[in-house]
């Protein structure tokens, strides 16, 4: 019953009563007893609420009442992302008593579009890692191999939807935390431009960086759910005004043709990464161009400087954004704090993870005296010459392709040992964000261990819409998409 459900067809099934939310919600609850002990993908599960939710959505639809674009859809969202129900624990014990006063403005958009939220998704801490390991709480697992990371940090959703355990998952990504777990889990995962979906209510990790998104198992859900996160919120100072961006019909976008398509792409980009990765992403170049698409050909010269680039500016707003879990206000306070210096630094100390620490200190080393100039103003300057690069790249073509990662996804505890190969699983995605334009990944192909590889296609900033059309060309050619592992 819950087989190669999507959003889509679903919604459309639910809205004109061919099925009922409540029972589509009672069979994906029923799921999750039965897997995600072995995955892992949720930190929390709200059954009575989400069947009340579909009850309530399945009495409006027999009533005769209007319902929301996702009316009762599924869906699971990111343990970093606020909601009344239940704890927002952001995969840390610093934070696992923390119930929000409050929902985050894409939980708001959810409800109104009378979606069904199933519970909250593992996360690495804070938002900060690769694969999912740093999580506080417990450890997440790829479906597709359970020796296997399933990709960070917003691996427990990127799980969830590859296992068939929701309709679709919200992420947040601040250097590839959508993408990255999306293409070791075979799934569709889309970070939108920089402003397009608010941020109120995301716990910020690094506020110039982090993106809210959708991850899906097909292109044409993750517009569906675009079209209900994106526009403007007051709340948050960084949403873009819709008078200056409008928000298009990203569903009806995906009808348009897509002509005289020029893709840019970079050749050793492809060539560094591992076979599988590397012959994926040619094969779906060559398919691009059977289908009219010319390639041409660019240089990016900063992109190697991104990785260093983003490590001075994440980790330097990560300190000044966790300088507020200080033990006092809310979350963890330690119990064998004597006065108020104790409490502020052994609640810390035995709250927070290792890698949060790690960047916390980072961050504030190069924010300090000395080394202000040196490191961090150094670092927003790399920034901006990334930023030309893609804006130089876009001048020539309509998108940019590469890989998401350069391997699939690697064994569980194999790089936990060495803090930077584990940063280097995101040199392919990071400079995404620290220029703010929009990218997406999608599945195209299969390593020989049948391990998910994700095609990373770039675009300019607000073309989610082109974006969308452009990966829903290779989908209606090929299935990656539709294969699913076996639980």
């Amino acid at each position: 019953m819950t087989d190669h459900l999507t959003v889509f067809k679903l919604k459309q099934d639910i809205a004109a009563g061919r099925v009922k939310s409540r029972d589509i919600t009672q069979a994906i609850l029923d799921r999750i007893s039965r897997y995600d002990s072995a995955i892992g993908a949720y930190l929390s599960v709200f059954a009575d609420k989400a069947l009340e939710q579909a009850k309530a959505v399945d009495d409006k639809i027999a009533a005769g009442q209007p319902v929301g674009p996702l009316a009762g859809v599924p869906i699971a969202i990111k343990d970093n992302l606020c909601y009344t129900e239940g704890l927002t624990t952001c995969g840390s014990k610093i934070l696992g008593n923390f119930k929000p006063p409050y929902n985050a403005h894409v939980v708001e958009k959810l409800l109104a579009a009378d979606a069904v939220i199933l519970g909250k998704t593992n996360l690495d801490e804070f938002a900060m890692g690769s694969s999912t390991e740093n999580s506080g709480l417990q450890k997440t697992v790829n479906p597709w191999d359970k020796t296997r990371v399933p990709g960070g940090s917003s691996g427990g959703s990127a799980a969830a939807v590859a296992a068939g355990l929701c309709c679709a998952a919200l992420g947040s990504d601040t250097g590839g935390s959508i993408r990255q777990p999306a293409s070791f889990c075979g799934i569709v995962g889309l970070k939108p431009t920089y402003g397009r979906v608010s941020r109120y209510g995301l716990v910020a990790y690094g506020s110039s960086l982090d993106q809210i998104g959708p991850m899906t198992t097909c292109v044409k859900d993750a517009a569906i759910l675009l079209q209900v996160l994106a526009g403007h919120d007051e709340r948050d100072s960084t949403s873009v005004n819709t008078e200056t961006a409008a928000v298009p019909d990203y569903l009806n976008a995906l009808e348009q043709a897509v002509t005289g398509l020029k893709i840019a792409y970079v050749p050793q980009f492809i060539e560094q990464a591992e076979a599988p990765v590397r012959d994926a992403v040619k094969a779906a170049l060559e398919l691009y161009k059977s289908l009219g698409a010319s390639l041409v050909e660019v240089r990016m010269p900063h992109f190697d400087y991104s990785i260093a680039a983003y490590y001075v500016i994440a980790t330097a707003e990560a300190s000044s954004n966790l300088a507020r879990f200080d033990g006092c206000h809310y979350g963890y306070r330690s119990p064998s704090a004597r006065d108020y210096v104790e409490v502020y630094s052994k609640s810390r100390a035995e709250g927070f993870g290792a890698e949060v620490k790690r960047r916390i200190m980072l961050g504030t080393f190069a924010l300090s005296s000395g080394y202000y100039d040196a490191y961090y103003l150094k670092a927003l300057k790399v920034r901006n010459l990334i930023r030309k690069d893609f804006t130089e790249a876009f001048a020539k073509a309509d998108c940019l392709m590469m890989p998401v990662a350069p391997s699939t996804a690697f064994k569980i505890g194999e790089k936990t040992s060495d803090p930077l190969q584990m940063y280097l699983a995101d040199i392919y995605t990071i400079a995404v964000n620290l220029a703010g334009v929009p990218g997406i990944s999608i599945p195209c192909g299969f390593d020989s261990n049948r391990l998910p590889v994700g095609l990373q296609i770039i675009g300019p900033t607000f073309s989610e819409d082109k974006l969308l059309r452009i990966a829903a060309m290779f989908e209606s050619k090929t299935d990656y998409h539709l294969q699913k592992p076996a639980l």
